[in-house]
């Protein structure tokens, strides 16, 4: 495995962080893949993604394709498209490096290609300061 980018660009930003929101993928009327054990990355110049746990996802609705492709800060990438589809819709780094190791068993799709429904922690938790009194 190539050395991380990290080794000549130290100061660049990759934040992973656990959520516990609903997390919902859809494609057209087919739920690809729901779960609150999510990850939220945020990468320096870049949108942010939803990343699924591999358990959460449905992979009998989707194929492997033969696309990769090397971040010099996650990793070789590996692609997978709908089981009726010709493009990737989500992708995964099956071997990250280790500044971002939670991404290991994760799945992250293209939000301009299925719908990325995010919604309320489970348990949803409110400041105490917020109570009314």
């Amino acid at each position: 495995m190539k050395p991380s980018g990290y080794v000549d660009w130290p100061d660049y930003r990759v934040d992973v962080q656990r959520v516990r929101n609903l997390i919902r993928v859809t494609a057209g009327d087919r739920v690809l893949a729901e779960t609150s054990a999510g990850l939220l990355v945020a990468e320096q110049d870049h949108g942010i993604a939803f990343y699924l746990p591999r358990a959460d996802v449905r992979f009998d609705l989707l194929v492997p394709d033969e696309t990769t492709s090397r971040c010099p800060f996650k990793g070789t990438a590996r692609y997978w498209r709908a089981s009726d589809g010709a493009e990737p819709i989500a992708w995964e780094y099956a071997e990250p490096y280790p500044e971002v190791a939670l991404l290991r068993g994760h799945i992250a799709f293209y939000q301009d290609r299925v719908r990325v429904e995010v919604g309320v922690a489970t348990p949803a938790v409110s400041a105490p300061y917020a109570k009314s009194r």
